[in-house]
Order: structure tokens, then C-alpha cells, then sequence
């Protein structure tokens, strides 16, 4: 309602004289503050939604989508920091009246933001730099309460997926949300992943020092935050972050069980020994790999290798098309080869229109959309909000390399997939890496070899 009251003003405005492109510019900036004053009054949830939503910028014209970008930023560094008092008050809560005691220094301003609390740096009694997660005060009534709003206004969801299960899908993404407020969980599925990425040469998990009610100390990590990478980072460095935390989700359930369900760039650092660091656990799923390599197998196959009603077939099987539905395989056939482009090719380099095209597909509102005729298996959610979240993430990085590989390093099933697609369609020779090539071999061996008359 408020959208269209402002697309009305704006139809007097380009009456009395000024540009339709001036006049929609103004009305982004409108609706994305409405949207920011909204999503502000969700006390609990604001930051963790505004990082779902910021994905969904991608759907937008690049000005347009400006005014959104600034918004959503503003929503996620909107959490006031708590007051030193307020730190105190429920350190000796969790740790009793003199919690000091079990610190060297422990320092009493906020060194970063969390979804639901803040972090601070300090020195644990054996000399380690720890970080130190505190939870809001209120923010599990909070979070309830923003809970409960959702699930009233969820069923708006069924415009753009009329054949989904919405109030399932709803109780499962509350579900996911809820669990972050439990730090023992989250310790538990931490100290998981520390365990399976020991000495790993590329990731470092930072040890669980303790946990206490609302508090979970680790150690800390000093590095280079993935979005200042993404934002100034060399080409190579965006490309390594990017892959690893594509191998990190994959990878991570079979050596865990677990999903980490919440890739975004903020939970990643590039540490200064190249190793690639993940932080903030609250968001793991159980989540056992062996089911859904069988689904991924039948799905490439579907699309690198069958037809539309091969593929309208296994959507059917796995429960993203109800069996009764009828739709239009083609075009769900179309939106499938495009969503698979970056596994069709040996090499892609992740952007942010290549990804827009993807989310306007998905997205758009009209009763052709054949996104409309399709489900979510409730069991999914936890992957597809990874996956929508990871995605934007290397987007932002426009990270390049085989994500191929990455795939099929944690589902070796489908190398035969892909290998019987290069015998068929061989990847196409880039002139250009061609000559680049040539013309540095040819730099090399005239300052390395001495000719002899």
C-alpha cells in the first residue's frame, strides 16, 4: 500500500516537470527507508533478515538497487552497542560477580556487531586473545516476538510460491532462527567443526574456550573480513576466499553432519597465512549428505544430460513439483540450464548480473513464472537459505574458478556427469588466455636461454 501510494506521487511529480528517472530514483530511496523502518521495529531478527534480504537488491537495476544496498547496510549495523554496565551486568550473570578473575584484560567496547548480541576482545587468564559473545539482554522475547509477526503475514508468501507448503516452510525457518539463540548448541556444533579442521592447511575454526549461558568465548582470529576482500581484495585472494567457502559448506557436511547454513561474507576472514577462518556457528543444521548426493546425481543428469520431461519427472520424485501439478517443463527446463551454467563450464566467475538474472527469474510476479508451480521440501530449507546466501557472497567477490570441482570433490558420484558432458561439449578456447600465454613463455625464454649464433 505504501509502495503504491508513492508510485501515485510520483506520477504527479513527472506532471509537474521533472524526469521519470529522477522521480523513480526517489521513490527507491522511499520505499527502501520504509523497508528499513520496518524491518527496524524487529527488535530480535533485524539484522539476521536484512542479511537474507540483501540478496534480493540483486533483482533491482543497479541505481535503483543503490538505495536498497545503503538501506539494508544501515539495518545491519543498526543494533545499538550495549553500555559498559550492560556488559558487566551480564557477565556476572553467567560467570558470577568476579568474572574478572578469569580474564588477564577484557576490554569493555564493543569490538563487533553480532545478529542477536556483540563481541568483545580480551585476554583469557592463560594469555589466549579470546572473543567474547554476549546475547542481548531480552533478545529470546524479542526474537519470539518477531517470530510471531512473521508467521502472520507468511502466508503472503504464497503469491510467489502457490504450490508450497508455506506455513511448513515457516515453522522450519523459525525453527533455524530460534536455534541461534542457544550458545550451548552452538558451542557443541563449533567445537565440531574445530575438531574436523584441525591442521587443516586451508581453514582454521577457532577453539571453544568456554560457554556459559548467554556467553561463548573462542579463540580470536585477526584477519581480513571477506567483505573488505570482496570490497578492495586482490583478484586472487577474492577467488580463493570465494572457493574455499564454497568447499567449506559442501565439504563441512561430510566431515560434521552438519550444514553451515549461514555463508555470509561476514562470518569469514582471510587469515594472514592464507587459511581461510569461519566464525559464528549458531546457524548448523544436521544435515547428512548421503540422500541428497542421490537427488544432485538425478538432478544433473536431468539437466546435462536428459530432457524437460526428465527433469519434470525427478522434480516430482523429490518433492519440488507436487505429482498432481501441471506445468510448463519447458520453461522449468530453460530456468534449470541457467541456474546450472556455472557447473556447465570448467571455470565461472561468479557476478552480480549473472545472479540478478537468476533472482528476476525467480522472482518475478507473474502466473507464468513456472518458480510458482514449484515447492520447497521443508527438509531443504536449511540448504536453500545456505545456497541463496552463498551466492551472494560470491557475487559480491566475483570470485572465479571450478566450482565444478568443488562440487564434485564432495559428491565424486557426479564426475562421470560431468565428464561425459566434456566429451561432448568441449570448452571453448579463450584466444585471448591463448596469446597472453604465448607472449609470457616467449618473454621467459628470451631473458633465460642464451642463444648461440
Amino acid at each position: 500500500m505504501a509502495f503504491a501510494g508513492r508510485q501515485a506521487l510520483g506520477l504527479g511529480k513527472r506532471a509537474l516537470g521533472r524526469s521519470a528517472a529522477e522521480v523513480d530514483r526517489e521513490i527507491g530511496a522511499r520505499t527502501a527507508q520504509h523497508i528499513f523502518e520496518v524491518l527496524g521495529e524487529l527488535k530480535g531478527c533485524a539484522t539476521k533478515l536484512g542479511q537474507v534480504l540483501a540478496i534480493y537488491e540483486l533483482a533491482l537495476p543497479p541505481k535503483l538497487a543503490e538505495s536498497y544496498k545503503i538501506a539494508l547496510g544501515r539495518l545491519q549495523d543498526s543494533a545499538p552497542a550495549m553500555l559498559p554496565a550492560t556488559v558487566r551486568m551480564v557477565m556476572a550473570q553467567h560467570f558470577g560477580h568476579d568474572w574478572r578473575s578469569r580474564f588477564r584484560e577484557f576490554d569493555e567496547r564493543r569490538a563487533a556487531p553480532a545478529s542477536i548480541g556483540q563481541v568483545h576482545r580480551a585476554v583469557w587468564h592463560d594469555g589466549r586473545t579470546v572473543a567474547v559473545k554476549l546475547m542481548y539482554p531480552g533478545a529470546r522475547e524479542s526474537v519470539r516476538g518477531d517470530l510471531a509477526q512473521l508467521r502472520g503475514i507468511s502466508t503472503l508468501a504464497a503469491v510467489f510460491m502457490p504450490g508450497a507448503d508455506v506455513r511448513a516452510l515457516t515453522e522450519e525457518l523459525c525453527a533455524c532462527l530460534l536455534a541461534e539463540l542457544d550458545y550451548a548448541e552452538e558451542a557443541r556444533c563449533q567445537r565440531a567443526f574445530a575438531a574436523a579442521y584441525a591442521d587443516d592447511p586451508d581453514f582454521r575454526v577457532p577453539e571453544v574456550v568456554e560457554q556459559r549461558g548467554d556467553v561463548l568465548i573462542s579463540e580470536w582470529l585477526d584477519g581480513t573480513p571477506a567483505p573488505r576482500v570482496a570490497a578492495s581484495g586482490a583478484r586472487r585472494d577474492r577467488d580463493r576466499v570465494g572457493m574455499l567457502m564454497v568447499r567449506f559448506v559442501l565439504d563441512g557436511c561430510a566431515r560434521t553432519e552438519l550444514l553451515y547454513s549461514d555463508p555470509h561474507p561476514g562470518n569469514f576472514l582471510l587469515l594472514p597465512d592464507g587459511r581461510l577462518g569461519v566464525v559464528d556457528f549458531g546457524a548448523c543444521r544436521t544435515w547428512s549428505p548421503d540422500g541428497f548426493e542421490d537427488m544432485a546425481l538425478d538432478y544433473c543428469r536431468a539437466v546435462f544430460e536428459g530432457d524437460p520431461h526428465e527433469l519434470a519427472s525427478t522434480s516430482r520424485r523429490h518433492g519440488f513439483v507436487r505429482a498432481e501439478r501441471v506445468f510448463d517443463v519447458n520453461a522449468l527446463y530453460a530456468a534449470a540450464l541457467s541456474y546450472g551454467e556455472p557447473l556447465r563450464h570448467r571455470t565461472f566467475r561468479m557476478s552480480s548480473p549473472w545472479l540478478r538474472r537468476q533472482v528476476v527469474r525467480a522472482t518475478r510476479p507473474h502466473l507464468t513464472n513456472v518458480a510458482r508451480d514449484c515447492d520447497i521440501p521443508v527438509y531443504f530449507t536449511p540448504f536453500a537459505r545456505a545456497t541463496v546466501t552463498l551466492l551472494g557472497a560470491l557475487a559480491q567477490l566475483e570470485a572465479e574458478g571450478s566450482y565444478r570441482d568443488e562440487v564434485v570433490r564432495s559428491f565424486p558420484a557426479l564426475a562421470e556427469v560431468f565428464d561425459r558432458l566434456d566429451q561432448r561439449e568441449p570448452e571453448p578456447v579463450d584466444l585471448r588466455a591463448v596469446r597472453e600465454r604465448r607472449a609470457a613463455r616467449s618473454v621467459g625464454s628470451g631473458a633465460g636461454i642464451r642463444r648461440t649464433p
